[in-house]
């Protein structure tokens, strides 16, 4: 979506989870691009297939019960999905790295936070302890963590919900990756602490020019901060765009219908409804014919039933999956 190369370029990512009911598909040909220095959102609802995108992407998906399958995870030059278990765990926290959601139950409870923020660099690097211990005040003094010599032998319940998003921050920086995954990093923290956490993430992309691929559910953040959005819904992207044109100029039914629950901050209540998009997510061991999206959608054609919508290209590199959009809808 940028004319420089990519930093990140994934085309038709695919992962299935096998059971005694049968294979799964939880992400079905995911494709999108990252570009050097650029915070691309993953948006949608709980089940929409985000957070698995980053686990898939990062390799850390158990298989079996799982397969993960791409024709091409291309990062900085480097095809990922030639590479051995080995060469990928050696990518995973040095060139690519990941800021899970809820801290409290990612940091190991009995372990202080110098030996586990530091423990990328033990990994992927020759550093004495004492090297760790000073990178890791380094850090902890750049995400804006006080008193951050004082906080290397704390243990994490004894630091706050922002200051644990904020060494997990550390943690995933602390090897100077070329692209970061943040998945849901506000999740459980006050909307001041939320307001700081992103400013920092922001501040680090421009100090750092880290990639970002920012996931979440919250629309406002995708303003806030992305340059471009990927819309997902039941394992797919439905909806890929520039940030402005998602919320000028929003295609499919499903991204408007988002956009449009989203309360108005400046329109003052008049006792009228939150608008809402009818239905659930489907389940993904019985998806509806046709489009995914077609039992909920209010724009719904007799093609949408039956017939499955490719992404198509609008303009400027804005594309949908819907057959509104799609000459070849209109005749079936």
């Amino acid at each position: 979506m940028t004319d420089q190369r990519p930093l990140l370029r994934v085309r038709n990512l695919r992962t299935e989870f096998k059971s005694h009911r049968g294979t799964v598909r939880i992400l079905d040909n995911v494709s999108f691009d990252v570009g050097q220095g650029r915070i691309v959102g993953l948006v949608g609802e709980s089940g929409s297939g985000k957070s698995m995108t980053a686990l898939s992407l990062m390799g850390l998906v158990p298989s079996p019960p799982a397969t993960v399958s791409a024709d091409s995870i291309m990062l900085d030059g480097v095809e990922l999905t030639t590479l051995t278990k080995d060469q990928l765990r050696s990518k995973r926290g040095r060139d690519m790295s990941m800021v899970f959601q809820e801290p409290m139950t990612s940091f190991n409870p009995v372990k202080t936070m110098a030996q586990q923020v530091g423990e990328p660099l033990q990994i992927h690097g020759n550093f004495s302890k004492r090297d760790v211990r000073d990178k890791v005040r380094q850090m902890f003094e750049m995400v804006g963590i006080p008193e951050a010599k004082a906080r290397l032998d704390a243990y994490p319940h004894e630091l706050s919900g922002g200051l644990r998003q904020r060494a997990m921050i550390a943690m995933g920086l602390i090897c100077e990756p070329k692209l970061l995954i943040a998945d849901e990093p506000t999740t459980a923290l006050d909307v001041t602490t939320q307001a700081q956490i992103l400013r920092l993430i922001m501040e680090l992309r421009d100090r750092v020019g880290t990639a970002i691929i920012m996931i979440t559910h919250d629309l406002g953040i995708i303003a806030e901060m992305c340059d471009e959005v990927n819309v997902m819904y039941a394992g797919q992207i439905i909806e890929q765009a520039n940030v402005y044109d998602v919320f000028d100029r929003a295609s499919h039914p499903y991204t408007r219908g988002l956009l449009a629950s989203i309360p108005k901050a400046n329109e003052k209540p008049d006792g009228t409804r939150l608008k809402s998009i009818n239905g659930m997510v489907p389940n993904l061991a019985r998806l509806p014919g046709g489009c995914r999206f077609n039992p909920r959608c209010s724009d719904a054609m007799s093609v949408c039933s039956f017939k499955a919508p490719d992404l198509n290209l609008l303009e400027n590199g804005h594309k949908a999956r819907c057959w509104l959009h799609d000459k070849a809808g209109a005749s079936l």
